[in-house]
């Protein structure tokens, strides 16, 4: 293993003129009288003057606030940090307000394996927004009130979102890829009182008709007093009020848009957990937060503004989607991708690229490391000259990966790897366009995130892996759990590990430099004979290999103190086996640039291996099910892109 981190890409002495971080450095100085020789000194100023970075943030993005704030942090304690109290404001109103100066540029260009085509303007999303809005107004929502949609990556999911947070009201989204089950463990939650819902979907060439689930899903949320249906296939969604009625009810009124005024901590949606292990968490998140942290999170580090473009595929079930949807608040425009990124044209997302030209994009690690095994060169294959920004999240990408990004984008193209979660729907380390590309690792701490690794005593530690901490309040932190009225679920799901200390439940090791590696979830952490390795040192290790198309290791634990069994399993590359000969090689490879005693004990071949439906790997799931819990406890199939990949992981138990 490397001792140190290596730069692919060197820090600029400061960042181009031209860029979001340029243009607020440059504010700085002349507002506040402050100027930073690096971006470590900023990051350090960030998070050591917490408040005074955060009142900056709220100015140089000149936040629309209807009340003044008593003060900008009025205790820095978590949990319960109480943020800009007093104030209030709309987050509808920040991501609609482009309208009154750039009505006639776009908005939204949403692409579809199931429908045309679709671009919408700034002026026509105030207007379709309004519409819905007084729509839902006329149905009987207001302020608090709960809007759930049923919906694909489409232009009306971003409107009802919109639409919603206009009201108070509070929003939740699933994607129509879950089953009736894994809706109803979400949204029933939170009884919603309206349900957006289509009568289907298509992903890839498959259409799957979703008109009974949606019948079964109204029956099991005993609140919802009103069915809107958006017509997708080729249906409409029975006993519904169309989606364009919706909007007719809405113009008849002549309501104009307004923005209910809310405080800063007042909830704006319920984002869930994957809930692969249980009831997925609901992580309640405010306006005011969503606002702050979105405005520095889409300008320092993604460098978005005024007439840029973000294209990242995501479903409406990740957090991701409604990062994308703030991006709206820059002025900038956003890329909705609705179906199967991969297939049937593995090629879609480098062919959408060239045609809507964004300036900032999001790819898996999954899709990169497909790109760098099939020797692809897109960079010659397809124009992709409009990339300023590739940014990664959701899944560890392995080194060679990186090389492989660099080899194709050279230096124009900062690759951005970072980390967060739904948690605080942001990112806690990253890059950005004042920070190096480290080769292989994180370039470091968000602004005004106060993070490092801590060892089992509750001591920083750097250069050796620990649980990845926040020691100070973020605007961002949840509001709290819906239906956690005293608080204690949120309390132990952060703060029981190291008290006032968020523990944000991955293994993390910091670099002198900054730059970090996270290695997998904590919980997941290979232990053998005392030496700690985690997860995502193995698939940097094993996933480079041409042969390997996915992977997944775990570490059966011995009750009586042993070493355990490592198990290691991969699925092969269509025309490879795992013969005598590849499992020579991975052994050897995870020897000697890992560890000896993280030398697998068994190297099993498997058809396929099951991800959440954000794709990240399932250990703790597996682990589980090979030990013998039975597999309604371990996991939640309806949480699992491939459910019936778990069936292996079942017999081998019953094997052992």
């Amino acid at each position: 293993m490397s001792e140190g981190p290596e730069q692919l890409i060197p820090a600029p002495e400061r960042p181009r003129d031209e860029s979001e971080t340029a243009r607020y450095l440059t504010w700085l100085a002349a507002e506040r009288g402050l100027r930073f020789a690096d971006f470590a000194e900023l990051q350090r100023w960030s998070v050591e003057h917490l408040e005074d970075f955060w009142q900056s943030i709220w100015d140089f993005f000149e936040v629309i606030s209807h009340a003044p704030a008593a003060s900008v942090l009025a205790e820095r304690v978590m949990p319960g940090a109480r943020w800009f109290e007093g104030t209030t404001l709309n987050f509808a109103e920040h991501a609609l307000r482009a309208a009154e100066e750039i009505g006639d540029d776009v908005a939204i260009h949403a692409f579809s394996q199931s429908r045309e085509d679709e671009t919408v303007t700034f002026g026509e999303l105030r207007e379709r927004v309004a519409h819905v809005a007084a729509g839902l107004v006329e149905l009987g929502v207001g302020r608090g009130d709960r809007v759930a949609a049923y919906l694909p990556n489409i232009p009306e999911a971003v409107i009802a979102y919109l639409a919603t947070a206009s009201l108070g009201a509070i929003w939740a989204s699933c994607a129509p890829e879950f089953g009736v089950k894994g809706v109803l463990d979400r949204l029933g939650q939170i009884e919603p009182k309206v349900l957006f819902a289509v009568d289907g979907y298509r992903y890839g060439s498959k259409d799957v008709d979703r008109r009974a689930d949606v019948q079964a899903i109204r029956e099991g949320l005993a609140g919802v007093e009103h069915v809107i249906g958006v017509r997708y296939l080729a249906a409409d969604v029975d006993d519904a009020l169309p989606w364009t009625e919706l909007v007719a009810i809405g113009a008849r009124t002549g309501r104009a848009l307004e923005f209910e005024a809310v405080p800063f901590d007042h909830p704006l949606s319920v984002l869930f957990t994957s809930g692969t292990t249980g009831l997925p968490k609901p992580i309640v998140h405010g306006h005011g937060g969503i606002i702050l942290e979105h405005f520095k999170n889409h300008a320092l580090h993604w460098d978005l503004g005024p007439g840029d473009r973000l294209m990242w595929f995501s479903t409406t079930s990740w957090m991701v989607w409604n990062a994308v949807v703030s991006a709206l608040m820059l002025r900038a425009s956003i890329v909705l991708i609705d179906g199967n990124p991969m297939g049937p044209d593995p090629d879609l997302q480098w062919r959408l690229i060239e045609r809507w030209r964004p300036t900032v994009v999001g790819l898996s690690a999954g899709f990169l490391l497909h790109g760098m095994r099939e020797q692809r060169e897109p960079a010659a294959e397809f124009d992709l000259g409009s990339i300023r920004q590739l940014g990664v999240v959701g899944s560890p990408l392995p080194t060679a990966a990186f090389d492989w990004v660099h080899a194709q984008f050279g230096d124009d193209v900062l690759l951005n790897v970072g980390s967060g979660g739904t948690d605080v729907c942001t990112g806690l380390v990253q890059g950005g366009p004042w920070q190096p590309v480290w080769r292989g690792e994180m370039a470091g701490a968000s602004l005004g995130v106060d993070v490092c690794a801590f060892d089992d005593r509750g001591d920083e530690v750097v250069g050796e892996l620990g649980e990845l901490v926040v020691r100070a309040p973020m605007p961002s932190m949840p509001v709290g759990f819906w239906g956690d009225e005293d608080g204690s679920r949120y309390r132990a799901a952060y703060f029981d590990t190291y008290p006032g200390v968020w523990r944000h439940g991955d293994w993390i090791r910091f670099s002198a430099a900054g730059s970090c590696i996270i290695t997998g979830r904590s919980d997941a952490t290979l232990n053998r004979g005392g030496v700690r390795l985690g997860t995502a040192d193995f698939y940097g290790v094993v996933d480079a290999f041409a042969e390997v198309a996915d992977s997944l290791v775990v570490h059966l634990d011995d009750p009586d103190g042993g070493n355990g069994e490592l198990l290691l399993f991969v699925v092969p590359v269509e025309g490879h086996v795992v013969d005598d000969s590849l499992v020579a090689r991975l052994r050897s490879a995870i020897r000697d640039q890992l560890s000896p005693r993280h030398t697998p004990d068994r190297v099993l071949a498997v058809a396929g291996l099951p991800h959440t439906r954000t794709g990240k790997k399932l250990e703790v799931p597996v682990k589980r099910i090979l030990l013998g819990r039975p597999l309604a406890e371990a996991v939640d199939p309806d949480a699992v892109d491939d459910a019936s990949a778990l069936q292996q992981f079942v017999d081998l138990a019953a094997a052992r």
